[in-house]
């Protein structure tokens, strides 16, 4: 999931930090407790040497050189991203917040109708690994000093910690990968749940749902010109705003019919073909890790970072759960893949899946907008570092076949869309696949192979039991949302 570009100033330039300013809080607790023990003589088998201290973070003062990128944009790697501004902990809280509490909760109910109270158990338990996974990742960022052992700043994302792990080429281009997937799947899965959405609200229209993710693709287009995320940060705030009224107008709803909750109908079975893109689906709401480390170097107090994750995630996992539960409980096994098309009033519907709709299409640019950064760095900067040109003019414009390429790219969204129009399935696909490891997996691994030799038994067996989880959540979930796409595709499209 993915923050508005508002609040989400990209990372600055980061001189040494000392410790009584950096987030090396206890990563295992939900609060702000001090860490115990003491980062002492155990440091000097890590620190500066062995290229590991990236230089050119504080070098180019945290801009990507001679590129257009957006002063908001949060999808950043390795130092790059725009304006040095600095944010409070409350405005971190904001970015993390609306990065995992997205409109993509509105298929949270149907992860209980398959999974019962273990669903909801799982949104509060995916919170705590996610809150603690994010910690560990952002302890990976710092060394000490070999001359003071005050804790430094050495890293600035998550790509320059996987350089580290995974060495230089392997590294970037693994979480690159990774990224990019999580992106554009991002993209689509915006596409399909507006032509969800739109289906939902006209049932008995000429339309069908990949007709209508082909109407709102006209809308989607002229996003190829975007070269700033600017003008899309107010509309996004205040489309976020407008979306956290539509929550709060459905948890009205449900709580409106609380005389016919089906109490009897959450149960503690599992369906085992099901639960594990349940699993997926929850995963995914909760990934935001990819950004954390931009976002804690953005911020003016580090020391709270700790403390603004912990109750980010406090709120999202008691917000997920009840509105996953009183949802399922209203609606009971008629529960949707997308929880509006539930909604008894067609009039009430249409009001509020047209608001979630254009939600929807504000927030297409900023994953849209970050995948294409990610493939011009990659592709798009001119010889000697990539094989094909640049796709601007000198003048900062776009050239024609660049916007081609821009357009291109949106197109292939669109595409995909049509092709994989079942949101809840793909969006478990994605939480299994790349969630998994953005979230699970790599993080801890990272945090055994840089910081191993200070953690005890009891932190590496935490670590251990993670990746395993992720490991385990991956498989089945991309075995079962697998096989579910392509007996989706047997039984046919529903309409």
């Amino acid at each position: 999931m993915f923050p508005p570009a508002d609040a989400n100033a990209a990372n600055g330039s980061d001189q040494p930090t000392e410790m009584s300013s950096n987030p090396f809080r206890n990563a295992t607790s939900w609060s702000n407790e001090e860490a115990e023990g003491d980062y002492k003589t155990e440091y000097q088998s890590t620190s500066f040497v062995d290229n590991e201290y990236d230089g050119r973070y504080q070098q180019t003062d945290g801009f990507r050189q001679g590129s257009i990128a957006s002063e908001a944009s949060s999808f950043v790697c390795e130092g790059e991203g725009g304006g040095g501004s600095k944010i409070d902990e409350f405005q971190a809280a904001w970015n993390v917040t609306n990065a995992i509490q997205g409109m993509f909760i509105v298929s949270l109910p149907f992860a209980v109708l398959h999974g019962g109270y273990w669903a909801i158990i799982a949104m509060v338990g995916i919170a705590h690994i996610c809150c603690y996974t994010g910690k560990v990742l952002v302890q990976c960022l710092y060394e000490p000093d070999p001359s003071t052992g005050q804790m430094v700043r050495v890293r600035d994302s998550y790509v320059s910690i996987a350089k580290v792990c995974f060495g230089p080429k392997l590294g970037a281009r693994a979480v690159s990968v990774a990224q990019l997937i999580e992106l554009l799947m991002t993209c689509i899965l915006y596409v399909v749940v507006c032509g969800d959405l739109l289906a939902g609200t006209y049932p008995q229209g000429s339309f069908d749902s990949r007709s209508w993710m082909l109407f709102v693709g006209i809308f989607l287009l002229p996003m190829g010109f975007l070269k700033s995320l600017k003008m899309v940060s107010t509309l996004s705030f205040w489309c976020t705003m407008s979306h956290i009224v539509i929550n709060a107008v459905i948890l009205g709803y449900c709580l409106l019919q609380i005389g016919d909750w089906g109490w009897s109908k959450v149960r503690w079975s599992i369906d085992m073909e099901n639960f594990p893109i349940s699993l997926g689906v929850i995963v995914f709401s909760y990934t935001s890790q990819i950004f954390l480390p931009t976002l804690e170097g953005n911020m003016i107090d580090r020391s709270k970072f700790n403390w603004m994750l912990d109750w980010s995630h406090i709120a999202a996992a008691i917000f997920k759960a009840g509105f996953g539960y009183i949802c399922f409980l209203t609606f009971q096994n008629d529960t949707q893949q997308v929880i509006t098309n539930n909604l008894h009033s067609q009039g009430f519907k249409g009001m509020v899946n047209f608001f979630l709709v254009i939600k929807a299409i504000l927030s297409y640019p900023l994953p849209y907008y970050a995948a294409c950064e990610l493939l011009e760095r990659n592709f798009f900067r001119g010889s000697p570092k990539t094989k094909f040109p640049t796709i601007w003019n000198l003048d900062g414009e776009l050239k024609v076949w660049g916007l081609g390429f821009r357009v291109g790219v949106i197109v292939s969204t669109i595409l995909m869309a049509i092709f994989i129009p079942h949101f809840s399935i793909l969006m478990g696909f994605i939480g299994s696949f790349t969630g998994t490891m953005l979230s699970f997996i790599w993080p801890c691994y990272f945090h055994i192979k840089i910081k191993g030799h200070l953690l005890d038994q009891k932190e590496m067996a935490r670590d251990y039991v993670i990746i395993g989880l992720g490991v385990l959540f991956g498989v089945i979930g991309i075995y079962d949302s697998g096989n579910a796409l392509i007996n989706a595709f047997e039984i046919g499209l529903p309409f």
